[in-house]
């Protein structure tokens, strides 16, 4: 059963578990903290290391807070709609002939049956934008995995609430974020050269700023420069016990 940890002004989500190890997370978009721990660990041992981790939590929490998210899409006629960081117009073409998103130089043209709903209406959009996603990754992957001695089996495309990307080392896997298609293209290959580097260096540690060095010398511009651009609207669940 979930109990409390209080740290001072902090409170803590504490649930035991059968597992070895203890887990601290911080969760969006508030910066709620939960730390999950062995059934058989003591109060004082958890606070110890509660109380070790206090600076990288309220590091999260503020990055959770200060995070920028766009206002709410409502998918509809001349809504501001981005890809590569190019606004684009939204007009929606009611057609049964075609479904899908097609561009001209200003605006995104959004094909679909008279009387569609918004939840299709998104789906089409959040299709268009993975299916450029998957064309812009694979030159990325062969000019950079090369250079870095490793190489990527699969690459997931999906809405991510927090981060920009993820890796599986053991399973040679990397996971973008749907909306790296909305901002700069030197952007998204930032992301993907920080996941190439994580498959052979895990932590950002020493090794891990030096290999970036050497791959983009500006690598530290960029990352700055895609955290300051907003994330997608989220609408956010409870968090798991």
């Amino acid at each position: 059963m979930p109990a409390r940890l209080d740290l001072g002004a902090l409170s803590v989500d504490l649930v035991f578990k059968d597992i070895k190890n203890i887990h601290l997370s911080v969760h969006p978009p508030t910066g709620r903290i939960r730390i999950a721990a062995p059934e058989r660990m003591g109060i004082d041992k958890i606070r110890v290391f509660a109380i070790s981790k206090l600076e990288w939590i309220k590091r999260h929490q503020a990055g959770f807070r200060g995070q920028e998210r766009e206002s709410p899409r409502e998918y509809i006629d001349r809504e501001s709609h981005y890809l590569w960081a190019k606004r684009y117009l939204l007009k929606v073409v009611e057609t049964d002939a075609q479904r899908g998103v097609e561009l001209t130089p200003r605006t995104m043209l959004l094909y679909a049956p008279q009387n569609t709903d918004y939840s299709k209406r998104k789906a089409l959009v959040s299709q268009f934008y993975r299916e450029q996603l998957r064309v812009a990754v694979p030159p990325i992957l062969a000019k950079w995995g090369p250079l870095i001695g490793t190489r990527v089996d699969r690459v997931f495309v999906r809405s991510m609430k927090t981060k920009w990307g993820s890796c599986n080392p053991r399973g040679r896997t990397i996971r973008l974020n749907t909306e790296l298609a909305k901002k700069p293209q030197h952007c998204l290959e930032y992301v993907v050269v920080h996941e190439l580097v994580h498959m052979i260096e895990p932590r950002h540690g020493a090794k891990f700023v030096k290999m970036m060095n050497g791959l983009i010398p500006e690598w530290r511009e960029h990352r700055d420069e895609l955290n300051w651009q907003p994330l997608g609207y989220q609408e956010w669940t409870s968090m798991p016990a």
